[in-house]
């Protein structure tokens, strides 16, 4: 981009000569703004080959890699969620999960492909549905199985290239660990495969010259992708980007793939990374929404995608995406409530201190001008300013109309059902709060909607508490049989007794990982939001294994969250939901798994089951029949 400046006035200048629908606005500072007039057209997609050298492919492992956070398991229904609002984000590949870690894996996938990956939007995207495999020819038809029926299929296979990988990991040779990677795609070939992603696990730490070995056979054997993971988060950018250019240059026929970057944030520089590996030639990045996985999570989609819509023009050779950044705030705030994990408030881009501004000499300047500290809107986010509601002030007195309004400015559209549901708590808060923001909103239609299959249901709850005697609460619960029950319990605490509470009714055994409490906005009136941890206990301790792709078999840990003017209330809530989701995981692996049977799910059979375990997965099976 070429311009005078300093000149007096806007003057429009073409931001690119090719098919690109923007214009840049140079105003008279000389600072230039990007303007959209349309939204870019996205190339053909073609698995090896992107016909604009400048589109970087977006390619999100929430649903997967994000998904191994500790407490961030997600039912299926959880996960076509997601998977249709990641569609709305517009991202090119959706990596749907790990088909063979359990019977409910497979079944996310398989649904996530045969619904969203056939969903065709008028301007002829539709996203690629990725499945995460092993080399191991099991894991690999497990795979395909589960993502065949997508309109675009991929499935994603790896295997660890590193020394120490591959001598106290896998325990084979490096002539081994290529036997095993090419006999992996020409396997998927076999299959019918024609999209196939192969990554060298670890990447980062291994002999750079025996990447170029690997990576060059796969090559040969038909992959398409080429992804380079840097696994531990131990690559500095410059070394990273510097390993992209190395592996473009030495790696025979990477002309004929694309390359992709997968980087950790053990050290904070997953997104730094990212953007180094595609400034060098990546054109495909893998990422999650809030930047959730494994350890320190993976490289945050928001970030890079919004690093490059504002940067990529001037600073990196006209870089751009697909992603359609309005819709970037509702997709993160759906995962953070389905997969329990908090976003930090000083998280870039979506955190809730990220459009705030309290210094004095802060504030001053955005009342002259906003662009004096931001360097993008929340709007562009989909994060519309409190102020512009247009004057709607929603309270006691307002209606259907005033709260579906302020939903849809938040990106939100809700059946009438779902309406019904977030409204009559709305009229519940507000009857006890003057002034209700879209905060309040926000945890309110999470609690409403943004929760698993309900199993078990709170209908009441009364707590007696204080110095003079035991903690005692009474709940009254709905079971999965409609029924109506009340159940009793003493604590050391208000939370506890209603837990205990709760625990005489459902009779599953968990085990609290995690508590944690906090406001949703400033003042005594405020919404309390509440976010559990729990885990099979007892008797059922050697129930919710599933595989891990990287661990083995671990056992899953499932969040639940509750918000309320009550933070008993709310904390009840919580725990019920934490119940719920791990209740139905449980039934799914209980009707798919063989007796007896240990094998990446839950061991325990039905027959092995003692009454209380026998209850709680009768519920469960009875909950979840169709």
């Amino acid at each position: 981009m070429s311009a005078a400046l300093g000149s007096t006035g806007p003057r429009v200048v073409s931001a690119r000569a090719a098919p690109l629908s923007r214009r840049a606005v140079l105003w008279p500072t000389g600072r230039a703004r990007v303007v959209v007039r349309a939204e870019v057209k996205r190339p053909e997609y073609i698995p090896n080959r992107i016909d604009d050298p400048h589109y970087v492919r977006i390619f999100d492992t929430t649903l997967r890699d994000g998904e191994q956070s500790p407490g961030a398991t997600l039912t299926s229904k959880e996960k076509l969620d997601i998977a249709r609002q990641l569609a709305k984000l517009g991202v090119d590949i959706i990596e749907a999960g790990f088909p063979v870690a359990s019977p409910d894996d497979f079944e996310a996938v398989r649904t996530i492909a045969m619904e969203v990956g056939n969903e065709v939007q008028p301007d002829g995207y539709v996203p690629v549905i990725c499945g995460l495999s092993r080399t191991k020819f099991q894991d690999l038809e497990r795979a395909w199985d589960a993502v065949r029926h997508a309109k675009r299929p991929r499935v994603h296979t790896f295997i660890a290239t590193s020394d120490i990988h591959m001598q106290y990991k896998l325990r084979m040779t490096p002539d081994e660990v290529v036997e095993s990677a090419v006999a992996a795609v020409r396997h998927l070939r076999s299959l019918g495969c024609n999209d196939i992603e192969f990554s060298p696990e670890d990447a980062g730490r291994s002999d750079p010259v025996f990447l170029y070995h690997i990576l060059g056979e796969v090559i040969k054997a038909g992959a398409t992708t080429l992804n380079i993971p840097d696994t531990t988060g131990w690559n500095l950018p410059h070394e990273f980007g510097g390993l992209i250019a190395a592996i473009r240059a030495n790696t025979p026929g990477a002309e004929n793939v694309i390359i992709s970057t997968h980087c950790q944030n053990d050290l904070g520089l997953a997104t730094a990374n990212s953007l180094a590996g595609a400034a060098a030639g990546a054109r495909q990045i893998e990422c999650t929404i809030n930047g959730i996985g494994e350890r320190a999570g993976n490289a945050s989609l928001e970030e890079v995608v919004m690093a490059i819509k504002l940067r990529g023009e001037a600073q990196m050779g006209g870089l751009r995406t697909g992603i359609r950044p309005v819709h970037i705030y509702p997709t993160s705030k759906m995962v953070s409530d389905y997969s329990g994990m908090i976003v930090q408030p000083h998280k870039a881009i979506v955190g809730a201190n990220a459009f705030a501004h309290e210094s004095g000499i802060h504030q001053d300047g955005m009342l002259k001008n906003r662009e004096t500290y931001e360097i993008m809107t929340p709007e562009s986010i989909g994060l519309p300013r409190q102020e512009q509601d247009r004057g709607i002030v929603l309270g006691k007195h307002s209606g259907r109309s005033a709260l579906s309004s302020r939903l849809r400015s938040l990106g939100y559209e809700l059946s009438g059902s779902e309406l019904d549901d977030v409204f009559k708590r709305f009229k519940a808060l507000a009857d006890k709060k003057k002034r209700i923001t879209d905060e309040d909103i926000l945890a309110l239609m999470s609690d409403e909607l943004h929760q698993p299959k309900v199993i078990w249901e709170l209908l009441d709850l009364q707590v007696v508490c204080g110095t003079m005697g035991m903690p005692t609460a009474t709940v009254q619960m709905q079971g999965p049989d409609g029924i109506a029950r009340i159940g009793v319990g003493v604590g050391t605490g208000p939370v506890d007794a209603a837990y205990k509470a709760v625990d005489s009714l459902v009779r599953v055994e968990a085990e609290l990982v995690d508590y944690s409490v906090s406001s949703v906005t400033q003042g005594i009136e405020a919404l309390a939001h509440t976010r559990v941890m729990i885990r099979p206990a007892g008797k059922m301790s050697d129930q919710g294994y599933s595989e891990h792709a990287a661990l083995g078999t671990v056992q899953r840990q499932f969040s639940g969250s509750g918000a309320n003017e009550d933070i008993v209330v709310a904390s009840a809530r919580a725990y019920i939901h934490a119940l719920n989701k791990m209740i139905g995981w449980v039934s799914v692996a209980q009707k798919v798994t063989p007796r007896g049977s240990k094998s990446g799910v839950a061991g325990t059979s039905m027959a092995s089951m003692d009454a209380v375990g026998k209850e709680a997965a009768a519920s469960a099976v009875a909950a979840s029949s169709p």
